[in-house]
This record gives C-alpha cells, structure tokens and sequence, in this order.
C-alpha cells in the first residue's frame, strides 16, 4: 500500500533485535578511556551497569542510600526493580566502589539524592534516554559501531563473560534471569 503521505518506517536501515554483549577486551579499553579522560560520572556509571546487570529505567532510577551507606559503598545492594516488582541482588567490585565512591564525592551527593541525577531542573536524574546516548559514545570512543550496542549490552555482558569463563549454562541463565550477584566470579 503506498500512499502520497506514507512515511518510512522508524527501523528502515537500522540494526534491530538483541544488542552484543561487550567483550573483556571492549570493558577495559572502555574503562580505561574514560579513566584517561577523567569522566567519573561515566566510569562510575559504567562499573555500575556491569556489575549490577540492571535495566537502564532501574540504573538510573538508583539513590545513593540504593548502594551507601553514611561514606561506605556496600559490596552487595538490593533494589526493586521497577519492570517485575521483584528485589534483585548484586554485588560490587572494588572497582567499582572506588568509581562510585569519587562519583559521590564529586558530585557531593548525599544519601537521598539520585546516584546520576540530571543537570535539567525538570528532571530529577538522568533519563534512559539519556543513558542510551552515554553507552553509544562509550562505544564510539573505542571505534565500535554504536548501532550493534546498547543499554540492553551493559544488562547481558556480565552474565556472558560468565558463561564463557565456565561454560555453565545454568549459571548463566540463572544470572540473566534473576540477575544475582556471584561471590565465585569477579567482573573484569
């Protein structure tokens, strides 16, 4: 059916469906971009989705009494999350501490402010969005195609270097499907 007013679909010529997991490789030259550049909110941001395997809407959603408290970052932290209604667990890398740690520091955040919040009065903390357009330069920056990447990358990519440390498929489901922390397993 082709009509004069007929627009062109939103996904004409765009990668559509299930976004790549990062690689080690692709975390650590990420990582080490943005240590270079001194972006700690983004190094901080990026530990944080990597460790935690949460949705984008329940990452940016996260005060710092989410995963603090007083001046100590916990090493494990629960949430509920906004999509099941169901807590989920996580732990957190020294790593990442020490990123969130400087994060709040800087931002001199206290404990009933959001973890990212935004730099628009009519917003409280950044927006998905937002986020979205945060993980695509992170991607960018390292000479990675931003379309085969997404917030949905930063969910899976734990659990998938999990998988192809052990090759245990269970653990792997497990973790995608209840997205637990693991004490056996340090991230990268």
């Amino acid at each position: 059916m082709n009509t004069p007013h007929s627009r062109e679909p939103w996904n004409k010529g765009k990668l559509i469906g299930q976004k790549s997991p990062l690689k080690l490789k692709d975390i650590w030259a990420i990582r080490i971009h943005l240590q270079l550049d001194k972006r700690i909110r983004d190094l901080a941001l990026f530990n944080l989705a990597i460790d935690s395997k949460l949705r984008g809407c329940d990452l940016v959603d996260l005060r710092v009494r989410d995963i603090a408290h007083g001046n100590q970052i916990m090493s494990r932290a629960i949430v509920m999350q906004q999509k099941t209604q169901r807590p989920v667990q996580f732990e957190l890398t020294e790593q990442t501490r020490e990123a969130v740690t400087a994060w709040i520091a800087k931002a001199n955040l206290n404990s009933e402010q959001y973890l990212f919040p935004s730099r628009l009065r009519k917003s409280s903390h950044i927006t998905t969005r937002q986020y979205a357009r945060i993980v695509h330069r992170w991607v960018d920056s390292i000479g990675l195609n931003p379309a085969d990447y997404g917030t949905h990358t930063m969910r899976r990519t734990k659990a998938t270097l999990i998988y192809r440390r052990t090759k245990n498929l269970r653990a792997e489901s497990w973790l995608r499907k209840f997205g637990q922390g693991v004490r056996w397993w340090t991230a990268p």
